[in-house]
């Protein structure tokens, strides 16, 4: 792993005694030495602390940079208002996903854009390929870090560190100390994301673990972070949504502003959304859960009747459940909806399963 980025908490990740793993092009914690279905709980109980510094940091400013984004990405910009973050995606002219992206908007002409590690460099380029005089898109990945604080006692941790922060909604921001503190998180429950100075975060960290630890809030690794956004239905992109599988067929169209008169893949999305016949895309994202024991993994076939009608894209032991749990791709044609019974065959063993509409727990995002 010698040729991967490092994280600026790659010693207190290595000090914690962390099972690093690859993400990205960067070595980030698995899991911390009492394990990711403890790091899980504790942040559906109480409270987690996550290093996702490899997430991409794009500053996109200059005179109409916000409309710049706006005729690019997949959501309306103009239905937020600074102070305010949004959830968007970046789309091939095929309506393929190259990626999912949280967008900050600070103003008319500043914008933050976090897309993820693997895909930022992309994403980047095509923004700047398509930026018009005056506006600059700046890879800022290495100077900032993201500290992700999750659970039900989010808020306290977060205070403690920072003093009392504005009251904030679901998905606003406020700039605290020259730290970004937003409303936003991937688990399901209530929570912020930091962005703080890379030079600070070592020291923050160390204040966040210090004030999570007497509430049973401890640092949480990428294992708990998938089990957790597996939970809820969130799409990893790479997996559930990718330049194969279009937001309307991961059922991410409410990320689509589909009145606006320009995005990337806005033609092709508009024909798949109708498709023919008005029926729809060809396949689209259900829940699996799983009846019988076994645990689903993505790459499995989904069965009817021993005819396959889809595959699983992602699949976890669901902690929260003690089942298993899955997404899969269901062909439209097959008929298979909510509550009806599907197999997946793992490796050879067929895992009853019922057809579900994520979330699978209840969320607490709000």
């Amino acid at each position: 792993m010698d040729d991967l980025l490092t994280s600026p908490l790659h010693a207190r990740h290595t000090a914690l005694g962390a099972t690093l793993g690859a993400f990205g092009g960067w070595a980030m914690p698995i899991s911390y030495p009492d394990g990711t279905v403890a790091e899980h709980t504790a942040v559906r109980e109480a409270v987690g602390i996550f290093d996702v510094s490899h997430l991409g940091k794009l500053a996109i400013t200059g005179p109409g940079a916000a409309g710049f984004v706006n005729r690019c990405l997949s959501a309306d910009l103009d239905m937020i208002k600074p102070g305010h973050a949004q959830y968007t995606l970046c789309c091939t002219p095929e309506g393929g996903v190259v990626d999912d992206i949280i967008v900050y908007l600070a103003g008319s002409d500043d914008v933050l854009a976090v897309p993820n590690a693997a895909n930022a460099a992309r994403v980047g380029q095509l923004l700047r390929d398509a930026a018009p005089d005056g506006v600059s898109v700046t890879d800022r990945h290495r100077d900032l870090a993201v500290l992700a604080v999750q659970g039900p006692r989010s808020l306290d941790v977060v205070d403690a560190v920072l003093g009392s922060i504005p009251a904030l909604d679901y998905m606003a921001f406020a700039d605290v100390a020259q730290i970004r503190v937003c409303r936003t998180g991937y688990t399901g429950e209530r929570g912020f994301e930091l962005l703080v100075a890379a030079t600070d975060a070592p020291r923050i960290w160390d204040a966040l673990l210090a004030a999570a630890a007497p509430l049973g809030g401890r640092a949480a690794g990428l294992g708990a972070r998938d089990t957790l956004r597996t939970e809820m239905g969130y799409p990893l992109h790479g997996q559930d949504l990718s330049i194969d599988i279009s937001p309307v067929q991961a059922g991410s169209g409410w990320a689509v502003g589909w009145t606006k008169p320009e995005f990337w893949g806005r033609d092709a999305l508009l024909a798949e959304k109708a498709g023919p016949g008005k029926a729809g895309p060809a396949r689209r994202l259900r829940g699996l859960r799983a009846t019988g024991r076994g645990v689903p993994r993505a790459g499995m076939a989904v069965l009817v009747g021993g005819e396959r009608v889809g595959l699983t894209t992602s699949g976890t032991f669901s902690p929260t459940l003690r089942a298993g749990i899955a997404l899969a791709l269901i062909d439209t044609a097959s008929g298979v909806g909510p509550d009806d019974t599907v197999t997946v065959d793992v490796r050879g063993r067929p895992l009853e399963c019922t057809v579900v509409k994520p979330p699978f727990v209840e969320s607490h995002v709000r």
